[in-house]
């Protein structure tokens, strides 16, 4: 199978940062919103509080590996007090199955621990509140933004800075670089989704070793040579 060599339309401005021209990248969201209309986290989470767990467990961490740990668990500690409760060891023994899990199980217990002593047994909504607690970084923190409370905060993973970079889209020697890029060249109504758009993409198509480039819907936009052609 072939895909054909199109050269990217350069018509349009180009956003500083991004190789693409304002068109090519709204040309882009649109495509893969049209392919996943509603994207969402493929971790399994009940509120804002399972939901803050499991991205601090997912960490170096499948997200299907996560799911199979984080049943038992939230069955276990379903809120701060219960997880401060369980204990570092017990949660220890339910996510063993997980890459660095003797930290995530002290940090899981922490981050618990500051939720009830500083915002009632309630995740906070500000940013520098989540950054705050045990365990929590700004990708943790965008995740939860985004996904818990509705706002349009872009998490950049390892799969998003591949694809930011791979494609030309945000182009950034750090996480944080690719993050101000995107958050500036993203049209605003495709920004809430963006980061599952992206996540998504660089997990079943845009593959580390070997994307799928046949049957990427943004390949004649990508800036990726040589594109993989069977």
């Amino acid at each position: 199978m072939r895909i054909r060599d199109a050269a990217p339309s350069r018509a349009g401005a180009t956003p500083a940062g991004s190789l693409m021209a304002e068109k090519e990248i709204e040309r882009f969201f649109a495509r893969l919103a049209a392919a996943n209309p509603a994207p969402h986290t493929e971790l399994v989470y009940r509120d804002p509080f399972t939901l803050l767990v499991a991205v601090v467990l997912s960490a170096q961490a499948t997200d299907v590996g996560v799911n199979r740990a984080s049943g038992p668990l939230f069955d276990a500690a379903p809120n701060p007090a219960a997880m401060v409760a369980l204990g570092e060891e017990r949660v220890r023994d339910l996510i063993k199955t997980i890459g660095l899990f003797r930290t995530k199980a002290r940090n899981v217990v922490a981050l618990s621990r500051a939720l009830l002593d500083r915002h009632g047994g309630m995740v906070p909504r500000e940013r520098a509140a989540l950054e705050a607690l045990p365990g929590v970084g700004r990708k943790t923190a965008n995740v939860v933004l985004n996904e818990a409370f509705g706002e349009s905060t872009i998490a950049v993973d390892t799969h998003v800075f591949r694809v930011a970079n791979r494609t030309g889209l945000a182009p950034g020697k750090t996480p944080e670089a690719v993050e101000t890029i995107l958050e500036r060249v993203v049209p605003a109504k495709y920004k809430h989704g963006a980061h599952h758009w992206l996540i998504l993409h660089g997990r079943y198509v845009c593959l580390a070793r070997r994307p799928a480039c046949p049957s990427c819907v943004v390949a004649d936009l990508c800036r990726f040579e040589p594109k993989i052609r069977s």
